[in-house]
């Protein structure tokens, strides 16, 4: 695991979501030219077969080849323009040339001010074989999603958009330690251990 380089409470925040993730996952910062990735984790380097070293610094398009759809990495790039999540399958390539079918989310990370700090990127390596995988996850993902109460659906709406637990709170009406209950009560239901899962899902099911 990299470090970042911010050590506030927004900054480490966003080291957990990685850190955390059994998922593939870095994080950029789009305050630096290039939207570099500032941190890894051991899985994404496990996937991708970059060590640590050579992927920080650098923005995530080092993945393409000669392959990647530029329509899809158009998407990515109109997603990281805009500050909104987006989930594209797109096809990568490893460190030795190996191609792979990726899912890969991208969703903006703020601070307390609503200021955005970071992205999140995570990466699954999706089975060529596997039948229609995308439509399947997506359907599991609204099924899911379906089965939570209205209150639990505006919630996930609104984490899966960024917002912090203040916004969401201010957004609904509610109080902070209500809106953290209801995330709680998400992550046990949906059955997921991190935020940066909970996006996921929602962005798969199409929230």
């Amino acid at each position: 695991m990299v470090l970042l380089a911010d050590s506030t409470p927004a900054g480490m925040r966003a080291l957990r979501l990685v850190t955390d993730s059994p998922i593939a996952s870095v994080i950029s910062d789009p305050r630096r030219p290039d939207n570099p990735i500032v941190a890894c984790n051991q899985p994404f380097c496990d996937l991708t077969g970059y060590p640590a070293d050579e992927v920080v610094g650098r923005n995530c398009r080092f993945l393409s080849g000669p392959g990647t759809e530029p329509w899809l990495s158009e998407e990515i790039r109109r997603g990281v323009r805009e500050h909104r999540p987006v989930l594209v399958e797109i096809l990568n390539y490893k460190r030795d040339g190996q191609p792979f079918r990726n899912a890969v989310l991208v969703a903006p990370i703020y601070d307390e001010d609503d200021a955005l700090l970071y992205f999140l990127g995570s990466q699954i390596e999706i089975d060529a074989d596997a039948a229609a995988p995308g439509s399947m996850r997506r359907i599991r993902a609204a099924e899911m999603v379906n089965a939570l109460s209205p209150r639990q659906g505006q919630v996930l709406k609104l984490v899966a958009k960024g917002m912090l637990n203040k916004q969401v709170a201010a957004e609904l009406g509610l109080s902070e330690k209500t809106v953290k209950m209801h995330r709680a009560i998400l992550m046990g239901r949906l059955g997921l251990s991190t935020t940066a899962d909970l996006i996921r899902l929602a962005v798969e099911a199409g929230l």
